[in-house]
């Protein structure tokens, strides 16, 4: 469920708002989409996925979390590595090695 987008981090570009199937988003007057209709989330990760800056968090819960639930603590999140963390284990962006390319999986016989 998507619990966080992260002001400081976020950079107007839409992204999420675009790969978003269920509109979960809406821009705000700044230009900063907000979680409009959490309950419509359905935890695809795909806004965190596509987000260049890691401003997203999506946390792997069905329901949203509770209001003082480490998962919605932006500086726990940070120093634990979860903000962004799914895009960094798809290695999507700068520096990053791809993760599903490069990933070693079983041998299977011919």
């Amino acid at each position: 469920m998507i619990e966080i987008v992260e002001s400081d981090r976020c950079i107007a570009c839409d992204r999420c708002i675009e790969v978003c199937p269920t509109r979960v988003f809406d821009r705000a007057p700044d230009g900063i989409p907000v979680i409009a209709r959490q309950d419509s989330c359905q935890t695809c990760f795909q806004c965190e996925a596509y987000c260049p800056t890691d401003a997203l968090f999506v946390a792997p819960l069905v329901t949203p979390a509770p209001p003082d639930s480490p998962l919605r603590d932006v500086e726990r999140l940070e120093e634990s590595g979860l903000l962004g963390g799914y895009r960094r284990e798809l290695g999507w962006g700068k520096g990053r090695k791809l993760g599903a390319r490069t990933a070693v999986g079983p041998e299977y016989p011919d």
